[in-house]
């Protein structure tokens, strides 16, 4: 793989482990996977065999964006009048919108995943974590399968939780029949995933999580044996909490969401919850003690949050937190970038009325690299420094998008917003994205075999 030298960028974002800071005017090297320098004038020296130089004059360029929640497969379920949060009640919508979910074929899965992908990547997302909960009977085992192959077509980074449903409708579940699995299918299918595809080396692109779905969708066991197969196999563990189901958890276990998921050990450093939206102080204190993180997904909070995700708490109390898109029934974009602005200014809104500060505007964007890469166990990504993966993008700033905003290249994201697409993503060292085309694909024929796929489900 040839190496690339990004010469005379107006601003790189460095971290050396110790927080972000701005080095200007400064070029960039890469070798392989990963970063080897950033510095002045490294063109002066003798180059690796095949590197490319790319003039970067004007370039901000940032760490890659770490999506740590989303539903690749709600993507053919977005826009859609009759799907409306604000006609329905949460009942009403998943009476409504589960069924659909239980149409979709295998094809879906797959061209579903590549339109995620896509828009993420044209936004800066170079590694991505999906929940994937949704195994239709007949669409088979082979969903997640399919969604590696999607993140091989783009060299996307991708992480794949396995998640599923147990617990049927008539015990009080959401989930209708064909769309359950029972626990041994479940842990069998993550086990056979695991044994495929999860490789833990260095700068990898595939890993595999194991994440039932959402503890009031599923029996007590499959979470027990989804801790006994995780721990046994070294991978992490992941399920939604704080989502408003804590009074049904303590109706049935007595208890209340965090406490159920700490005292059946689905909690710790090798643990992450989506939202908690919901969470009281004591319950956000409890999982800061033990490690567990959380995939804040800011956009769905306008549409279905009873209240704002009380950010500052949880980095007041040392929680780990990254950013998720969340699934397009909740959030109609794969836009992780937009989820940086979005998670800020809902904080900001609600300042004033916060036990703590709302954290500066970079801490947004380090939730979206450095903090997804800890939730996702990562030591080689998130940040752009010597030896770590070269996973990054880059906007061109001379723009009149941009014109008062390059002083604070660390704010900018979060208090201005990106609101097109990246100049360049790189992913692993390679170029995957750049003036407006996927490098090696033809958007154009990807469109059209999404559309044909989406054509083909029943609304």
């Amino acid at each position: 793989m040839a190496g690339h030298l990004l010469k005379n960028c107006a601003a790189v974002l460095v971290d050396e482990g110790k927080g972000a800071f701005v080095h200007r005017n400064v070029d960039l090297l890469t070798n392989g996977p990963a970063i080897q320098a950033i510095g002045e004038n490294l063109g002066a020296g003798e180059l690796p065999a095949g590197t490319i130089v790319q003039d970067a004059t004007g370039w901000f360029v940032y760490p890659g964006l770490v999506n740590t929640h989303h539903h690749f497969f709600q993507c053919f379920v977005r826009n859609r009048a009759a799907l409306d949060w604000t006609k329905l009640s949460v009942i009403e919508w998943l009476d409504r919108i589960y069924p659909i979910f239980s149409r979709l074929t295998e094809d879906c899965f797959y061209h579903s995943s590549v339109t995620a992908m896509a828009e993420m990547i044209k936004h800066g997302c170079t590694t991505a974590f999906d929940h994937q909960y949704n195994f239709p009977r007949h669409a088979g085992k082979r969903l997640i399968d399919r969604q590696f192959e999607a993140a091989d077509l783009f060299g996307m980074r991708f992480h794949a939780g396995r998640g599923g449903n147990t617990l049927p409708k008539s015990e009080g579940s959401t989930i209708p029949d064909a769309m359950l699995e029972t626990t041994d299918e479940f842990i069998a299918d993550c086990a056979r995933l695991i044994d495929t595809y999860h490789d833990k080396s260095r700068y990898s692109m595939r890993q595999v999580v194991v994440a039932p779905c959402q503890p009031v969708n599923c029996y007590r066991e499959t979470f027990v044996e989804s801790v006994a197969l995780a721990r046994d196999r070294g991978v992490l563990m992941h399920t939604h909490v704080g989502e408003g189901e804590s009074p049904v958890i303590r109706v049935r276990h007595g208890m209340r969401t965090v406490d159920y998921c700490e005292e059946l050990g689905f909690a710790g450093p090798d643990t992450f919850y989506a939202h908690c939206w919901e969470l009281s102080h004591e319950e956000l204190r409890k999982m800061a003690a033990s490690g567990t993180g959380v995939a804040h997904c800011p956009q769905p909070v306008y549409l279905v949050g009873a209240e704002v995700t009380d950010i500052p708490a949880m980095s007041a109390f040392g929680l780990r937190v990254g950013l998720g898109c969340d699934g397009a029934a909740s959030n109609d974009n794969s836009n992780l970038m937009h989820c940086i602005h979005s998670a800020y200014m809902l904080q900001c809104l609600m300042a004033g009325t916060r036990a703590h500060p709302v954290p500066p505007p970079g801490d947004f964007l380090r939730y979206a690299t450095t903090g997804g890469a800890s939730l996702l166990g990562r030591r080689d990504i998130g940040r752009l420094a010597p030896g770590m993966a070269a996973d990054l993008f880059a906007i061109d700033t001379r723009r009149m998008d941009y014109v008062g905003t390059r002083h604070d290249p660390l704010s900018l994201i979060a208090k201005v917003g990106i609101g097109m697409p990246t100049d360049m993503t790189m992913i692993n060292g390679r170029i995957v994205w750049q003036m407006g085309e996927f490098i090696g694909l033809d958007e154009a024929r990807l469109f059209a075999e999404a559309e044909a796929a989406l054509a083909t489900v029943e609304f």
